[in-house]
């Protein structure tokens, strides 16, 4: 049995390996449609057992021509990551150790290497080595448990415990956002029961980032009382930064709480030439950042911080009389939304050992110098640039259809990228986050681009 088990874990290793080695050149996007993958994957459930060995290879064949490229150096679509080399031998090692990384208890080593690997993102991000953080699947949650906590400590603090009580008959709480915020904070304030009908917006500059002196005006014209303000590191489109000191220093004038958004953004302040982009990210009071974006860490993987331990605890931690260790210790899932949950930190652990200090800003500040690069080699093609590109995301006008555009780029293959809406406008919006992009990956997929925009555009007059 034992050595089966060897021998396939070696086949479905050599067939990653394999995959991952063929990135760089490999079409970007999928072969074959939802519709056809549908087909190859449908059969009748087996009536009796198959042996391991065939079943991996049915999965390879199945899945194959569906599978997208986008751990590779040409895939802008969205702020993806492609899984560095280390990070991606400790996911496979975590899978095979199977560790259920509920507590100490259970998972000792899971959640030493979460605790190590927590303490050095929050020396590269700035944020206070007292916080807590929460392994969580990614921004959503991680978005999602900073609300919760911050739910507890202005509702607490008004004299109501939101846990027991619920939010029927509670005090109003003022949710304040920018109009630029991510998705997530709406989906993040359904889920927690306030809706999203209760923000209210401030209005942002050009390139995205929130009007402090709006925000002053929003928060003078409302009523005292439990206050969360929602801040942004990392504009999904333009990459633009809300000024978070700033900011926090005027929330906490009115007593309030300050959650950061910094899916991707966060990142910045690990490289000494975009730091300046989150000055003050240490004033908050909570924070959601991403792995699985620039840090290049394999899904799912994202981090929840809160500055205050007991109030991040006091959210989201549960205890039952059969969860061995669950009122001794306050670690693992005492700071998530999940019980039954892998080892993540292993992965971390072992991208931030790989890359070190210097690694981490050599490659926050290369995706930065390729959007740039990127946006000059398209404004010389003829197309234009909407946005400041100030950290990785580029919105490009082509004078064409955008989502026509974009469709063609993803099925020439060179590269894949998406379409977005910004004032108004549909636009190609490209983002830059992989470890293994190169100035000649750039060059290539804004050579395709611009010549498969020129191609729609004839074929539109046409």
């Amino acid at each position: 049995m034992t050595d089966s088990l060897t021998e396939l874990l070696h086949k479905a290793a050599t067939t990653a390996a394999e995959f991952r080695a063929g990135l760089p050149e490999r079409r970007v996007a999928a072969a074959a449609d939802l519709d056809a993958l549908r087909s190859a994957f449908t059969a009748p459930l087996p009536d009796s057992p198959t042996p391991p060995s065939e079943v991996v290879d049915e999965l390879v064949r199945a899945a194959e021509p569906g599978i997208t490229a986008n751990a590779g150096p040409r895939f802008f679509g969205f702020v993806i990551g492609g899984g560095l080399p280390a990070a991606t031998a400790a996911d496979m090692l975590a899978i095979g150790w199977d560790q259920c990384a509920f507590n100490g208890v259970l998972a000792p080593a899971a959640i030493a290497a979460e605790e190590t690997a927590a303490a050095w993102i929050k020396q590269l991000l700035g944020i206070p080595a007292t916080a807590s953080a929460g392994f969580v699947t990614g921004a959503q949650e991680a978005n999602t448990v900073g609300l919760g906590a911050a739910r507890h400590h202005v509702l607490a603090t008004a004299g109501w415990d939101v846990e027991r009580d619920g939010l029927i008959g509670a005090p109003r709480v003022r949710v304040v956002a920018g109009e630029e915020r991510h998705a997530t904070i709406d989906r993040a304030l359904r889920v927690l029961g306030f809706g999203d009908s209760v923000l209210e917006l401030v209005p942002a500059d050009g390139n995205g980032a929130m009007d402090v002196a709006q925000l002053e005006r929003v928060l003078a014209d409302g009523e005292p009382g439990p206050l969360i303000v929602c801040l942004q590191a990392g504009n999904v489109n333009t990459g633009a930064c809300d000024p978070i000191g700033e900011a926090s220093d005027i929330v906490h004038r009115h007593g309030g709480w300050v959650h950061v958004d910094g899916a991707f953004g966060l990142w910045a302040a690990a490289n000494p030439r975009t730091a300046h982009m989150v000055e003050g990210i240490e004033k908050a009071d909570s924070w959601g950042c991403d792995a699985h974006k620039w840090l290049n860490v394999p899904y799912d993987s994202g981090f929840a911080f809160v500055s205050r331990p007991e109030v991040h605890a006091a959210s989201m931690s549960h205890s039952a009389a059969y969860l061995t260790g669950s009122t001794e210790q306050v670690t693992g899932s005492s700071f998530v939304l999940g019980s039954s949950r892998r080892g993540r930190g292993f992965a971390v652990w072992a991208a931030l050992r790989e890359l070190g200090r210097e690694g981490v800003a050599d490659l926050v500040d290369r995706c930065c110098r390729h959007a740039r690069h990127f946006a000059e080699v398209l404004t010389a093609g003829g197309a234009r640039i909407v946005n400041d590109v100030v950290l990785n995301q580029v919105l490009v006008d082509v004078n064409a259809d955008a989502d026509a555009v974009a469709a063609a780029v993803r099925e020439e293959g060179t590269c894949w990228l998406g379409a977005t809406t910004w004032r108004g406008q549909r636009l190609l919006r490209i983002s830059v986050s992989n470890y293994a992009t190169t100035t000649a990956d750039i060059e290539r997929s804004a050579e395709a681009i611009l010549r498969v925009a020129e191609r729609v555009r004839a074929e539109t007059a046409g």
